[in-house]
């Protein structure tokens, strides 16, 4: 049996994910392999490293800083998080990340990107810092519209929620058979078309592949949902998810709701603790 973490993307809902988190952490809760969409690849891989409480704690402090994020930001540099001081100083400099506890701990991450040209999802397993530093988790989380395109060794990528927002699926393909899902919606949540599709159009009528991936992204994720609420009643996987929106959104500025968004993580995990451990006995 392999037991496998799977991490929803949703931006700032993402603190909820890291609340969750820290308490397996906190409980000593191991995984052979985890897979991380946008800010679940942002935050999943803390992880591996073993880092509990570094999610929260660098958003609330520097959420309210335009070096990290917003609108500010985006006129600056074309993206809602900055490439230099978020994925540079922060993890480098402000809130070391560990990469030594990264790499030893054997726990595979993988994480899903979106190749622009195609409109299809790319799997990468991200074992070190020397895997194009930060560029591939930078890849996962760059959003639409408000991100710029990164390039890794000749493929355009953007995040992977546009392909493939819960890879559960694919996890399953890789082996992974007793999978704990983490999900940033609340229950009977149905994605809906986008709104911006006119804009989509515009902004990337160069890749009508990726255009297509974004038509069609609210059926698939809520064809994936129904996949996910099959297994769940017949006892396959464990779902964690929240009971009521969350109040944050997407580029949250408000420490106070960042720090409330984690607590319903942590009290979410807490209050499952007990089914958490049967499922993965």
């Amino acid at each position: 049996m392999k037991t496998g973490l799977v991490l929803e993307g949703g931006a700032m809902r993402g603190m909820f994910t890291a609340g969750i988190m820290d308490v397996l952490m906190e409980e000593g809760i191991a995984f052979d392999g985890a897979i991380g969409v946008s800010a679940g690849a942002a935050f999943g891989v803390n992880y591996k490293s073993g880092q509990i409480g570094r999610a929260v704690r660098y958003n609330t402090r520097f959420c309210g800083d335009s070096r990290y994020c917003g609108w500010r930001c985006f006129l600056r540099t074309g993206n809602i998080y900055s490439t230099e001081f978020a994925y540079g100083e922060v993890p480098l400099i402000h809130d070391v990340f560990d990469f030594d506890a990264y790499r030893q701990n054997p726990m595979e991450f993988y994480l899903v990107c979106t190749d622009v040209e195609t409109g299809l999802p790319v799997y990468h397993r991200w074992d070190s810092f020397d895997d194009h530093g930060f560029d591939w988790i930078r890849a996962s989380a760059s959003m639409p519209l408000v991100s710029q395109m990164v390039e890794i060794n000749g493929q355009k990528l953007l995040d992977g929620g546009i392909s493939d927002s819960i890879p559960l699926r694919y996890f399953e393909e890789l082996g992974y058979n007793r999978n704990i899902v983490i999900l940033t919606q609340p229950p009977a949540y149905e994605k809906k078309e986008n709104a911006l599709l006119f804009l989509i159009r515009l902004v990337y009528r160069k890749y009508p592949q990726l255009i297509q991936a974004m038509q069609k992204r609210h059926a698939v994720y809520n064809d994936t949902l129904r996949f996910i609420e099959e297994k769940e009643k017949r006892g396959e996987i464990l779902v964690l998810r929240p009971q009521a929106p969350l109040p944050v959104s997407r580029v949250e500025k408000n420490p106070d709701r960042l720090r409330q968004t984690y607590e319903i993580g942590r009290n979410c995990a807490v209050s499952r603790m007990s089914s958490i451990r049967k499922f993965l006995a």
